[in-house]
């Protein structure tokens, strides 16, 4: 059933930087939650679930951002404030970022004609 009308979220993304060659970040993966707790333990499950494979600094610092920091980043999240995370192993920046956003209903294409526009998008094209 398509909704009507806008409705508050989260866009969550996760991204990853090789320290070491200079290109910039990749965009691992990204995620729509709709509510402050489904942002927070969308990062809070992905950190538990990699800690373990992480160098000590980096496992340290991921276990110090579930626990000792949980309450200000519910807090910001409440107040929709953009949230941030990163942790360092070896060479690899891990970064997630959790935005307030308006999520939009999307038109419904079955059954549609689309504008001729819409056919000059061509995706790779600079």
């Amino acid at each position: 059933m398509l909704r009507t009308t806008t409705g508050p979220g989260f866009w969550c993304e996760c991204w990853t930087r090789h320290l070491d060659d200079g290109q910039p970040p990749t965009l691992f993966g990204s995620y729509d939650a709709y509510t402050e707790v489904e942002a927070n333990n969308w990062v809070s499950t992905i950190l538990r679930t990699i800690s373990p494979a992480l160098d000590t600094a980096a496992s340290q610092e991921a276990w110090e951002r579930l626990y000792d920091h949980r309450i200000n980043t519910r807090r910001a999240l409440i107040h929709r404030v953009p949230w941030t995370v990163s942790v360092t192993h070896a060479s690899m920046l891990i970064t997630w970022t959790v935005n307030p956003v308006i999520f939009l209903p999307l038109a419904h294409r079955q059954d549609a004609t689309l504008p001729m526009c819409a056919y000059d998008f061509k995706p790779g094209r600079s």
